[in-house]
C-alpha cells in the first residue's frame, strides 16, 4: 500500500493519527537527592545473615526490641557489619515477618579488619566500634600459637583496640612457657580450666565495653561465650585428634550482652580462624604492636627495616650482645618474619 492516494495525491494517514508510545521511564526527572529520613531510629547491628541484618532498637529502654532489616539501595556498596550503629526506617515493630530498612551507617570509632593473607590488599571488615579484643588460646589441644597471637596484637594495635588474653584448658598443660613470651607486654592475662572458668573476673573486664572475641578453632571460645551469656547457645565443637585442628562451629559474628554487678557490655563472637592476614596493615604499625622491641628500636638509624640483615639495627645488635631476654628474642623472630612477608 502506498502512503499517497494515487488520484488526488493526498496522504492516506495524518500525523495526528499516530499514537506516541509513552516513555517507560516517565517524565519525572532523575535526582541524586535522597530522603532525609528524619524519623529514622538508631540501632545496633547484632548479626548479619545473607543480606538480612538483626538490629537492636531502643537499647536499654522498656520498648527495646530486635528488628530484621534489609539495606537501602544506596547502601548496596557499603559494608554493614556486626557492631555498626545504623539508622533504620520502616516497620519497627519487630513482629514476625516484618522487614525494616537500614538507610544510614553511623561513623565508626574503630574497625577491625583482616585479609586473606599478607599479600592480599583486599580487606574484610570483621566488626565495627569494638574497643577491646579478647584473644582466646588453649594451653593444649590445640597447641597455642604465639605467632598467631602476635598477628592479633598487630591487628588490635592498628585498629586502636585494647587487647586482652584468655588461656583456656590450663588443666591439660602448664601455660607458663607460652605466657613467658608475652610477660614483658602490658597485656592483661586470665587463665581458665575446663572445670573452672573465672567468669566473674572475665565479666568485670567486659562490662562497659564492646569486646570482639577472636581465636583459633577449637580453643573453647564458644564455650566461654555460652558461659558468659547463657542465652547465646553457640555451637561447640571438638579438636581432631589426628590433625590437632578444631572444627569451625561459628559461621558468622554475633553479638551478645554480658552483665556483671548491674553493668552490661557487649561481646562479639567471631568465627574461629587458623590464619589472620595483615595485608591491610601499614608496616609502620607492625612494630608498634611490639612495645618491648619498639623501645629498643628507637636507637635504629632512620629508615631501618629491622630485618636480620639491616645494617646498624639496634634490635639485631641487642640480640647479638645478649641484652634481650629469651622472650624478647622469640618476639624479635616473630616481628622479623612479619616484616619479611611485607617486604617480599
Amino acid at each position: 500500500m502506498s502512503w499517497w492516494d494515487s488520484d488526488d495525491d493526498e496522504p492516506l494517514f495524518d500525523e495526528s493519527d499516530v499514537r506516541v508510545r509513552p516513555s517507560r521511564r516517565g517524565s519525572r526527572p532523575r535526582t541524586k537527592t535522597r530522603p532525609a529520613h528524619k524519623d529514622a531510629e538508631t540501632g545496633l547491628v547484632l548479626a548479619v545473615d545473607r543480606g538480612r541484618y538483626t538490629v537492636l532498637l531502643f537499647e536499654g529502654k522498656r520498648n527495646e526490641r530486635e528488628v530484621t532489616c534489609t539495606r537501602a539501595s544506596e547502601l548496596r556498596r557499603t559494608a554493614i557489619v556486626n557492631g555498626d550503629r545504623v539508622d533504620v526506617v520502616g516497620d519497627l515493630s519487630g513482629d514476625e515477618g516484618t522487614l525494616a530498612r537500614i538507610v544510614r551507617v553511623k561513623e565508626r570509632t574503630t574497625v577491625l579488619r583482616r585479609s586473606a593473607d599478607d599479600t592480599d590488599d583486599v580487606e574484610r571488615i570483621i566488626v565495627a566500634n569494638a574497643d577491646q579484643m579478647l584473644i582466646v588460646v588453649a594451653a593444649a589441644n590445640p597447641e597455642p600459637r604465639a605467632r598467631l597471637v602476635d598477628r592479633y596484637l598487630v591487628a588490635a594495635f592498628d585498629a586502636g583496640i585494647a587487647p586482652l588474653l584468655v588461656v583456656t584448658k590450663t588443666d591439660l598443660a602448664d601455660p607458663a612457657p607460652f605466657l613467658a613470651t608475652f610477660a614483658e607486654l602490658p597485656l592483661t592475662v586470665v587463665t581458665s580450666s575446663t572445670e573452672s572458668m573465672p567468669l566473674d573476673e572475665i565479666s568485670r573486664l567486659l562490662v562497659g565495653h564492646t569486646t570482639v572475641f577472636v581465636g583459633h578453632s577449637g580453643v573453647g571460645k564458644s564455650t566461654l561465650v555460652n558461659a558468659l551469656s547463657p542465652d547465646a547457645n553457640r555451637a561447640t565443637g571438638h579438636v581432631n585428634v589426628v590433625t590437632g585442628r578444631g572444627r569451625h562451629t561459628s559461621s558468622s559474628a554475633v553479638s551478645y550482652r554480658v552483665s556483671h554487678d548491674g553493668e552490661t557490655g557487649w561481646i562479639i563472637d567471631t568465627p574461629g580462624v587458623r590464619s589472620f592476614g595483615l595485608g591491610h596493615v601499614d608496616t609502620d604499625n607492625i612494630l608498634g604492636a611490639f612495645p618491648d622491641l619498639d623501645a629498643v628500636a628507637e636507637s635504629c638509624p632512620r629508615g631501618c627495616t629491622h630485618l636480620p640483615d639491616a645494617p646498624d639495627c639496634a634490635l639485631n645488635e641487642a640480640a647479638d650482645a645478649g641484652t634481650l631476654s629469651d622472650a624478647a628474642i622469640g618476639r624479635l623472630d616473630s616481628l622479623q618474619r612479619l616484616l619479611t612477608t611485607f617486604t617480599a
